[in-house]
């Protein structure tokens, strides 16, 4: 198979889709992979070390879609990208289709076959190529609250831990999921008062035996949100429905009733956002004040430390990449539950359940497309 890696175009975005030790893993099956010029540059990944482990490095992203059989990303497809898929073509990267009804109808029009990292399941009923970079996100969320809390940055003034004779800071974590966990831990590391609010019982045990009375956990309702929410000077939202918009826990009227200066980092905000108040931040501007409250709203956080991003989310993919090289994206997908579950797009149909409820669309499913 012929597999291309052009250089992600989005705001600040350095990662890449793979590796050199990635592509060797595929020039040593037999494999041919196109990589744009400087692709990894912004990481240190230079073209010749891509070039020293057989890859061919193309000049222009329009070579490496022209001449690939599948195309493996890190980033959703910009709109100029999307133009230059084919139809059968292959993408395989994140895709967060619920929100975004344009580029769901730009891929259906594409005719390409198009796998979302983020609905790509496991046997643990996880989402194992999410969680790398959820892992990232939910540490990066505590990073980017405790700097927006600073009174440069328009909040509250306050330091995430404290000092001696001086209270913590007060942190509420929407989800005790991958982002959630990885965020209180990142929170009580810095020796402030953590919550975290979940609808899984499971899941609040399961943080209460792992943290023990460092961590306050609670069940999920609108009134222990709300309660919560307004009292905390750093909120995290880290809700996920696989493949869904996601739910706005937090209303317009919580936030004009929290407290000024105090921050949302909406993790959320690649499905939509969590709360109501969200919309998406780049890299090159990152917040923004609504009655009185930051909000940290990045639709790319695990962006800003590329390089660990890349590898973590590459020791994932790479299973996945081969086996769609080695028995083409159709084969691999019906011998392959999980990855099947990964399937948003094939050819003209929408083939994912989640994506067409929020969007009020038609859809087939993956089973069905696939001749199961």
């Amino acid at each position: 198979m012929r597999i291309g890696v052009p250089k992600e175009i989005k705001n600040h975005e350095y990662r890449v889709g793979m590796t050199p030790a990635a592509v060797r893993e595929l020039t040593a099956r037999g494999h041919e992979v196109f990589v744009q010029t400087e692709a990894g540059e912004g990481i240190g990944l230079h073209d010749e070390m891509y070039a020293r482990v057989g890859a061919r490095i193309l000049a222009t992203a329009e070579e490496v879609f022209a001449g690939a059989d599948m195309i493996v990303k890190v980033k959703e497809p910009q709109p100029v990208e999307i133009a230059r898929l084919k139809p059968g073509q292959t993408l395989f990267t994140y895709l967060h289709l619920a929100p975004d009804p344009e580029q769901t109808q730009a891929l259906l029009v594409s005719g390409a076959i198009c796998i979302a990292y983020e609905t790509v399941t496991d046997a643990r009923g996880g989402l194992p190529l999410l969680s790398p970079m959820s892992e990232v996100a939910g540490r990066m969320s505590i990073q980017a609250g405790a700097h927006s809390l600073e009174i440069a940055q328009g909040g509250r003034g306050m330091l995430l831990g404290g000092v001696p004779g001086v209270p913590a800071a007060k942190v509420v974590v929407l989800g005790g999921g991958v982002v959630g966990t990885n965020a209180a831990r990142m929170a009580m590391g810095m020796e402030a008062h953590v919550t975290v609010l979940d609808i899984s019982l499971h899941t609040l045990y399961q943080l209460d035996l792992r943290f023990g009375a460092a961590l306050n956990t609670i069940y999920s309702t609108i009134d222990t949100i709300e309660e919560h929410v307004t009292a905390a000077d750093l909120v995290i939202g880290g809700v996920l429905l696989p493949g869904a918009a996601a739910p706005k826990l937090i209303t317009r009227k919580m936030v004009s009733q929290m407290k000024k200066g105090s921050v949302i980092v909406d993790v959320a905000i690649d499905q939509g956002g969590c709360a109501e108040t969200s919309h998406a931040t780049t890299h090159a501007d990152p917040t923004y004040v609504v009655d009185g409250v930051v909000h940290y709203a990045v639709a790319n956080m695990p962006g800003a430390v590329a390089r660990t991003s890349t590898f973590a989310l590459n020791n994932a993919t790479l299973p996945f990449t081969i086996a769609l090289a080695e028995k083409g994206a159709e084969e691999a997908m019906k011998a392959n539950a999980h990855l099947r579950a990964g399937l948003n797009v094939y050819k003209n149909t929408l083939t994912y359940k989640a994506v067409a409820e929020a969007q009020g669309l038609p859809f087939k499913s993956a089973e069905s497309v696939l001749g199961l």
